[in-house]
């Protein structure tokens, strides 16, 4: 009898982000320059005070140990004095636990509020691996609608209303999000922590963009909500904030003490977060603030130009996003994917093409999104600006060959 693999990993959905890689890596074996906007891995230089501190714990060493399950004492207190306190979240240190990077910390956060056969209210576009992580679950997704048209503006509370269930556990927002660069306002997060209250649901919010927001108005934390302290469950991460994705540090936050010492199962039966990562993180905290506004300033330049350039495209449309490093755009297509696999496989313009991801599997609304494509704005502005020109070449010649009769 021939070997099978499960029905439940068979089934599993893929990551729209990465699953067009293969098609990516065939057209750099035959030569092509792909310039990626599909990803949000960022070239910005990570903090030097990162390596530094990653060099000074190598020096002499010989051996490389587990650390606590629940991460090194001295990064803990680090983020929660250093770095927390110092933007208003006031918690404790029992209140932290490292994880293997945000994408720990949110899956973990979802299994503790929800088991098998629950749902979890999420706003739509939302970042593809909820969907993965709830699958592997059990748990059910069930989504709020936005509006690209909108900026994708929170709907009024009475959306949420219609998906409770008696089987409803929590709320699920990544602010800002990804994929659409949506902010969250405070008064957005306060009707939300309300729900939450009301209904006596968790609130996991997904913050590793925190620090791109590009309004006058600072950046609002869940954890921040008036009377909710017990509801929230915090996921976040040293990748975008530092420019250390391949860190594979985050935690996980909460007041609840049962939500903490379930985290803490679930960190213990994994062993420990990566040691050298660690250490990276612990010499990240002495990042200055000139670091981040200069680094805001640089995603400013390139959200104005990608909106810029998408808007001018024939049939495009592209809200202007102010958080995180993407935007949605709607191109004047069927079928976001096949234009995707299209560019990969076929177009070039000089040697080069591009790469976006297909934003389907960011919503959950059946037919909602599969004329979408994420945007990654992640490129420096020269690049940019050759990576979305081609972009606007290929989906002329596109739309040209399937008849859509885009001017």
């Amino acid at each position: 009898m021939p070997l099978h693999i499960s029905d439940r990993t068979r089934e599993m959905p893929a990551s729209a982000i990465r699953k067009l890689v293969p098609l990516s890596d065939a057209a750099k074996a035959q030569g092509v320059k792909v310039f990626h906007l599909n990803v949000g891995a960022p070239d910005i230089k990570s903090p030097d005070c990162a390596f530094e501190a990653v060099i000074k714990r190598c020096s002499g060493l010989h051996h490389l140990s587990y650390t606590n399950s629940a991460g090194l004492m001295e990064l803990r207190e680090g983020l929660v004095n250093r770095y927390y306190k110092k933007i208003g979240i006031d918690i404790e240190v029992s209140e932290l636990l490292v994880d293997v990077a945000g994408s720990e910390a949110f899956a973990v956060a979802m299994q503790i509020a929800a088991g098998p056969g629950e749902e979890v209210i999420v706003v739509e576009p939302f970042y593809t691996n909820y969907q993965t992580f709830a699958y592997l679950n059990g748990i059910t997704l069930k989504a709020v609608p936005t509006d690209i048209r909108e900026g994708f503006k929170i709907p009024d509370i009475a959306e949420f209303e219609k998906l409770l269930t008696p089987r409803t556990r929590a709320v699920l927002i990544s602010n800002p999000c990804n994929p659409s660069g949506k902010l969250f306002s405070r008064e957005e997060m306060l009707r939300i922590g309300d729900f939450c209250l009301k209904h006596d649901l968790f609130l996991i919010s997904d913050e590793v963009y925190r620090e791109f927001c590009y309004t006058d108005e600072p950046h609002f934390s869940a954890m921040n909500i008036p009377g909710l302290g017990q509801h929230v469950i915090l996921a976040d991460s040293v990748s975008k904030r530092y420019n250390l994705c391949g860190a594979r540090i985050g935690c996980i936050v909460s007041h609840n003490k049962d939500v903490m010492a379930a985290a803490l199962k679930f960190a213990q039966s994994r062993l420990c977060p990566p040691v050298l990562g660690q250490w990276a993180a612990i010499g990240a905290l002495d990042t200055p603030q000139s670091y981040f506004d200069e680094v805001k300033a640089e995603y400013i330049r390139r959200r104005d130009c990608a909106v810029r350039m998408l808007n001018e495209m024939p049939g495009v449309f592209a809200p202007k996003p102010y958080g995180a490093f993407y935007t949605v755009a709607e191109l004047p297509v069927e079928n976001a994917e096949d234009f995707a696999r299209w560019m990969l496989e076929s177009f070039r313009l000089d040697g080069a093409t591009t790469m976006v991801t297909p934003a389907a599997s960011f919503y959950k609304t059946p037919g909602v999104g599969r004329n979408h494509a994420r945007i990654a704005y992640v490129l420096e502005v020269p690049e940019l600006r050759q990576a979305l020109h081609i972009l606007g070449e290929g989906l002329k010649e596109y739309c040209k060959m399937k008849g859509y009769g885009v001017a």
